[in-house]
């Protein structure tokens, strides 16, 4: 079942972006099992975390963490709008940071550990010692079979990003596409757009940008909630031309057969009833998407 779009998504008049503030350092750590380029620490202050505010009650949701007293959480780092900052340990805002840094606190848990493990490694089910992984991964059968999935918190199609006025519904399939490594957005296009000519594999979003900034592909596709901070980012360079309707949703990843997937799928079910989903997205999604995905055309195949 997939959940309705946050409220940013469906009206535009709701997308004031109000962040908040509370300034905490993190402090970079070596690197770690499970492919992780590198990890950082945030310890609550107050029931802050980050640049995050949090609500709810502390403690009210019961985990089984790897390691006591801490939340580890995996992503494919940064991400504008989900995971702001240049690296691991500047990142203190962003829709799954907080998401995160929420889960924490509920919890109980003091201390929020972030891991930077590659895309491919956490879809595969080859990441080790986190607790759940919050990285734009669209829910799809084939990776049920090796990692579980909690219940959506977001969801997305897949976007094309352009130079504005390049790309159409009408030409796309002769031109040279991009696509990231073992991504829903990666089989889309070989499984269902099938271009004329070779598409472009990626190990991750900065590759594939630099790519389609020096020219040597003509269109990126992903999904079209991370293009839009990526077009924003630009200033007019490029724009998310068009999008494909694959009823996408976002969940996050737990270690297959773990303990906490029942638990993290009630607490989403009272982020959802208790508005802070959507305020997440008002917060870090509508500066960085810098308009709304449901302005952008859909175009058939």
């Amino acid at each position: 079942m997939r959940r309705p779009l946050p409220a940013l998504l469906r009206s535009p008049a709701r997308a004031a972006a109000l962040l908040a503030a509370a300034a905490l350092t993190l402090t970079a750590c070596s690197s770690g099992p499970g492919g992780d380029a590198t990890s950082a620490d945030t310890k609550a202050q107050g029931n802050r975390y980050g640049d995050c505010t949090v609500s709810g009650k502390r403690g009210e949701l019961k985990l089984k963490t790897v390691t006591p007293g801490a939340l580890t959480v995996a992503g494919d780092l940064p991400s504008a709008g989900w995971w702001n900052g240049n690296t691991v340990a500047d990142i203190k805002s962003g829709f799954e940071y907080c998401l995160a840094a929420e889960i924490a606190h509920r919890a109980g848990l003091d201390t929020l550990t972030i891991r930077n493990v590659s895309f491919d490694a956490m879809v595969a089910g080859k990441a080790q010692g986190y607790d759940l992984a919050l990285a734009e991964v669209s829910i799809t059968d084939a990776r049920r079979k090796v990692v579980d999935f909690s219940t959506p918190y977001f969801d997305s199609d897949i976007g094309v990003l352009a130079k504005p006025g390049s790309v159409t519904s009408a030409n796309i399939r002769g031109l040279r596409l991009g696509v990231k490594q073992a991504t829903s957005g990666a089989a889309f296009v070989k499984d269902e757009l099938k271009p004329e000519k070779p598409v472009s594999v990626f190990p991750g979003d900065p590759e594939m940008l630099a790519a389609l900034q020096s020219g040597r592909i003509d269109a990126a596709l992903t999904d079209t909630a991370i293009l839009l901070g990526q077009a924003a980012k630009s200033k007019g360079a490029f724009s998310v031309v068009g999008q494909y309707a694959t009823g996408e949703s976002y969940g996050a990843i737990l270690p297959k057969n773990g303990p906490d997937t029942a638990a993290l799928d009630g607490l989403l079910a009272t982020l959802k009833r208790d508005g802070t989903l959507d305020r997440l997205s008002r917060e870090h999604l509508a500066k960085a998407f810098g308009g709304d995905p449901a302005t952008i055309p859909v175009w058939s195949l």
